[in-house]
């Protein structure tokens, strides 16, 4: 039997180090003891991958729906996402000033306080094309990191002051 593909990815070993009581829990959940889970790591491995696997997707899946926010931050660039539960909407900042620099935190501070001339506030949205978390999986793993949503609602405000 092959083993099983994770929908995500599977946890790290620190990770799942971390995790280790809601692991128990996952086992409990799914009928195995302590023992079993010993016997099972010694004897077939395989199921035990699958195990780590399964929560892996269960531990993911329920991060990915806890996400409301997500932002990208380039040298010329910037770009928050609301995450809602049908569609996501994109506010974004960029110039093509090579002396801008949105990475900076000062930077970008004063661009939101006072847009200097040549950076455009701009924003979309558009509904997903697939299942919303594994799109938000996909984003992250592309660079995007998960926001508390502060920077979006200060280029959301930059925007309706133009």
């Amino acid at each position: 039997m092959s083993p099983l593909e994770p929908k995500y990815r599977i946890l790290t070993q620190s990770e799942l180090q971390e995790l280790e009581k809601e692991f128990v829990d996952f086992l409990v959940v799914n009928g195995i003891t302590a023992d079993q889970w010993v016997k099972i790591k010694e004897e077939d491995k395989s199921k035990a991958e699958d195990m780590i696997t399964l929560f892996s997707d269960v531990v993911l899946e329920g991060v990915l729906r806890q996400v409301k926010f997500l932002e990208i931050r380039t040298k010329d660039d910037v770009k928050t996402f609301q995450c809602l539960d049908d569609k996501m909407v994109l506010v974004g900042m960029m110039t093509a000033d090579p002396s801008a620099d949105f990475c900076d935190d000062q930077f970008l501070s004063q661009s939101l306080a006072k847009p200097p001339k040549g950076i455009k506030v701009y924003t979309t949205e558009k509904a997903y094309n697939s299942d919303r978390q594994e799109e938000l999986f996909q984003m992250i793993n592309n660079g995007c990191e998960i926001a508390d949503g502060r920077l979006f609602k200060a280029l959301s405000l930059a925007m309706a002051s133009k």
